[in-house]
């Protein structure tokens, strides 16, 4: 009997030794690869991530947070948007899951007769501001959507501006001014003028136009987005709390470290529509750069009032395009009341920025950026339909560089380095390695949308209209997008 208890206790020794040799096996390894940031910042423990991620697919039936429940972004939606960034199978078995019943659904027409892999074509440029000394034309139509340096870490911009450049898009700055890291890429980026003109500030909080200037000589730089409000506090503005201001997040924009860094609710320059198209004018003759603006739609009829400014006025004066952001868009921080009820959603907010343009005679000379929750293709898809030029986004490119949703935005305790500057979670996040994934989400999303074009019967996703679009009714029948949205005809001819 001793000896027996002395071979089991040899036994469990013998494992316990074998045990702590892996775990120390295993933290080496997760602290030193780059591929995956939760195992490098939590080693060994992070691994359990992807273990109940893998065992959520069996026992799914049994618990509530299913695929398509999690706000503001489900499982469903994510897990495409981490496959494509890793260029894993992005195929699924058994059936989808989402619910095409449900009223607001929309689902797209496929032809009888879709084009044949050798009659797809390559989008064409579209070029913003032609009448600029610089005009723009980038080929793509998707791009990285504002994001601050400060909001997000300097790892995470650098390898969202290294992604950039592999994609071929834009990357926007956001209204945290030029960071080193944007530019380390060498991709085209888009300036953002935000209320407190970060970056291009006297020390009174005006427009400075020397330092103004200056960026506009910056070849990288290829246009300047005025943003009036975003989806997540329209009506009040950006909002970084002192412990992300570091020495040189102040710097950069132009403010004391350590501080809260608060924007003021509007631009002090401008009241009314004159004074926006002003501002708009100004912008664009100090840079030479096409100029627009970012805006979330509040009461639709202010559209009807600035186009009438612009026609009292002249086209030259216009801007050169419009930022639509999303009511359920997202940010940092955001006042929950803000969060929650202000603003519409750009389901409707673009179909009438569309309609409203073309029946001013606008729509060709203001091209339109639709941003605000557009992650998967089928979103992408939806607002080349309904008549976007381009496309933005900013969580899905967030989710390729590895966020997890983990909520921690504004406490500077992001787990996998994204929206942080502490630097032990930072070190988890390799740009280069990210980088990749940023290209390879950009391509698959495009090579998403291509497939959802092909199947409508078009080579080119630019060439999607409304026809090709349906909307599940409160009845559970579709219809048209066309229907619901039928043609408008310029009135001013």
């Amino acid at each position: 009997m001793l000896l027996v208890a002395q071979w089991l206790f040899g036994i469990f020794v013998l494992l316990l030794f074998a045990g702590i040799v892996a775990v120390v096996v295993m933290y080496i390894v997760d602290r030193t690869q780059v591929k995956h940031t939760v195992r490098r910042n939590f080693p060994v423990i992070g691994r359990f991530r992807y273990i109940f991620e893998s065992l959520g697919e069996f026992f799914r039936q049994y618990f509530f947070a299913m695929d398509r429940e999690e706000m503001p972004f489900n499982r469903a939606q994510r897990s495409w948007v981490y496959r494509a960034a890793k260029n894993a199978d992005r195929t699924l078995p058994f059936g989808s899951t989402r619910d095409i019943g449900a009223s607001g659904t929309i689902i797209f027409a496929n032809a009888p007769y879709p084009p044949q892999a050798e009659d797809q074509t390559s989008p064409e440029p579209v070029t913003i501001g032609p009448d600029c000394r610089e005009p723009y034309s980038p080929v793509s139509y998707f791009h990285i959507a504002g994001m601050s340096y400060g909001a997000l870490s300097a790892v995470a911009v650098r390898a969202l501006s290294k992604g950039a450049k592999q994609a071929g898009c834009w990357f926007n700055t956001g209204e945290g001014g030029l960071s080193p890291y944007h530019l380390e890429g060498g991709c085209d980026l888009v300036f953002q003028i935000g209320t407190a003109k970060y970056g291009v500030r006297t020390p009174d909080g005006k427009l400075d136009e020397g330092k103004l200037e200056e960026l506009g000589n910056n070849e990288r730089i290829k246009m300047f987005e005025i943003k009036l409000s975003q989806g997540a506090k329209p009506g009040k503005g950006g909002i970084l709390p002192g412990i992300k201001v570091t020495e040189e997040v102040a710097a950069i924009r132009l403010i004391p470290a350590g501080q809260d860094s608060i924007s003021p609710n509007r631009h002090p320059e401008i009241s009314n529509n004159s004074e926006l198209l002003d501002f708009i004018d100004k912008v664009r003759k100090i840079t030479g750069k096409p100029t627009g603006i970012k805006f979330v739609m509040g009461d639709p009829s202010w559209m009807d009032e600035l186009v009438d400014e612009i026609h009292t006025r002249g086209m030259e004066c216009a801007p050169d395009f419009i930022t639509l952001d999303s009511a359920d868009g997202g940010t940092a921080a955001s006042p929950q009341p803000l969060l929650d009820y202000v603003g519409l959603k750009l389901s409707e907010s673009l179909p009438v920025l569309i309609d409203k343009l073309i029946a001013a005679d606008l729509k060709e000379r203001i091209k339109v950026v639709a941003s605000g929750k557009m992650i998967t293709p089928s979103d992408v898809a939806w607002a080349l339909a309904v008549g976007a030029d381009f496309i933005a986004s900013a969580r899905g490119f967030m989710f390729s560089i590895g966020c997890i949703q983990a909520m921690q935005c504004n406490r500077n305790t992001c787990p996998t380095g994204v929206t942080t500057h502490d630097k032990k979670l930072v070190r988890g996040l390799d740009p280069q390695e990210k980088s990749v994934r940023v290209a390879n989400y950009h391509k698959y999303m495009e090579y998403g949308v291509n497939i959802i074009a092909h199947s409508c019967g078009v080579s080119d996703p630019r060439q999607l209209n409304r026809r090709h679009a349906r909307v599940v009714t409160h009845t559970g029948d579709s219809i048209s997008l066309a229907e619901r949205y039928p043609p408008v005809v310029a009135r001013r001819q």
